[in-house]
């Protein structure tokens, strides 16, 4: 999967047991024009976390999507995913792309910290994550991110930049404005009445179509 892919919406799965639900959303997502999918799930076990894992990726190679393992580089190395994506707590970047090699993606949660996301840009980084910005359903944060830091940091290096922590149509607007490239979202899409329709608006918002 090119760099070049990396732009648009960015769904990331929430701590879901049921993987028939988990598929038939983020395909109703895909449906809407979601470009990347991240599999996060801190919660399942070994087994459920693989089930849900290769159901995705058999979803994302049919819509030729980037298919994005967070945290587990087991589990990548298992199945070949597309990406891997790295936090603070995980393996650095710099070991995470000495394992998966120089052609797989690889993201770095960089949280508000410009000089995480330098290193992260200076060892092996695909693209960087910024956040959060809001309050989260999902992901219990402090929210300290400065919206400044996207632009700050698409002043200093070419990677893409992806944002998170409780977006939505309206408050992601100020960060595309500062020029990320990607917004990530998970309850907004996921526990959206209608996914499929809330991830068209999303692409129609950063500017890209949706499949149908």
């Amino acid at each position: 999967m090119s760099i070049n892919n990396l732009r648009g919406l960015y769904i990331v799965t929430p701590d879901w047991d049921d993987t028939d639900q988990l598929v038939t959303v983020t395909e109703q997502a895909l449906e809407g024009g979601a470009n990347i999918v991240q599999y996060r799930h801190k919660t399942a076990s070994a087994d459920l976390r693989k089930e849900q894992a290769q159901a995705l990726q058999q979803l994302c190679r049919r819509y030729q999507k980037p298919f994005i393992i967070n945290d587990h580089l087991d589990l990548f190395l298992e199945l070949d995913a597309d990406g891997l994506h790295v936090g603070g707590m995980d393996i650095s970047v710099a070991e995470a792309r000495s394992q998966i090699g120089p052609d797989k993606i690889l993201g770095a949660s960089c949280y508000g910290d410009l000089a995480l996301a330098r290193l992260a840009v200076n060892t092996g980084a695909s693209y960087v994550a910024f956040g959060g910005f809001y309050p989260s359903r999902i992901k219990k944060y402090a929210v300290t991110t400065a919206h400044e830091i996207v632009s700050e940091a698409g002043r200093e290096f070419a990677l893409p930049k992806v944002v998170i922590g409780g977006m939505t149509l309206e408050n992601c607007q100020p960060l595309l404005a500062h020029g990320t490239e990607m917004v990530a979202v998970i309850s907004s899409v996921y526990m959206a009445d209608d996914p499929q329709l809330a991830a068209r608006q999303f692409v129609r918002l950063l500017g890209g179509t949706a499949t149908k």
